[in-house]
């Protein structure tokens, strides 16, 4: 897919505004997703991934073929989304220190079979408490939990979004889980 994707942007480059066309069906979705599931508003998600892809059209000129296009599309999304986030409210966190952890991958628990109607209603109330939860989190913790365990990005492709150190990455995945784990405690 890559390698398609990145003929569409020598076309684009090249002046055929049709080329990005394919690249945002490619990853509209995903995009999309990542937006909601940071700012938590399907509304301001549509903006967002919208003017993500602006943001990407009016500087293709700056992406380099060497780079994989979609951390680059992942790195707009996410901070247009960090920008919102700041714009509605200011960040009044303390950078407490956290120790021990397991992991949380609830989100990862989607059933195979049929659920029953009572199980799906149970299923989306947990999903909908763990999002809340997600949205409580400070914007740093927040944008690593969501590339890792919602989009199922590897720590060195969080790391290129982001443009911080894979150690960095690390150890606010770290402090995210151990944060949501404290919210979620009652569950």
């Amino acid at each position: 897919m890559e390698t398609i994707v990145k003929k569409r942007i020598r076309q684009v480059k090249k002046g055929d505004q049709s080329a990005f066309t394919e690249i945002v069906d490619l990853y509209k979705d995903k995009i999309y997703q990542l937006c909601y599931r940071m700012v938590g508003n399907a509304h301001e998600a549509e903006d967002i991934a919208q003017e993500a892809f602006i943001r990407a059209y009016v500087n293709i000129h700056t992406y380099d073929l060497d780079k994989k296009f979609s951390s680059w599309l992942y790195r707009i999304a996410t901070n247009l989304s960090i920008d919102r986030i700041r714009k509605k409210k200011p960040d009044y966190y303390l950078d407490a220190e956290v120790s021990g952890t397991d992991g949380l991958t609830m989100y990862s628990q989607v059933a195979v079979d049929i659920a029953l109607p009572e199980d799906e209603v149970e299923t989306m109330e947990l999903q909908e408490t763990i999002q809340k939860a997600i949205l409580k989190l400070p914007d740093k913790y927040r944008s690593v939990i969501v590339l890792k365990y919602i989009d199922e990005l590897s720590l060195i492709e969080i790391s290129e979004i982001l443009n911080i150190p894979v150690g960095t990455v690390k150890t606010r995945i770290h402090r995210g889980r151990e944060a949501l784990r404290k919210q979620l405690r009652h569950l």
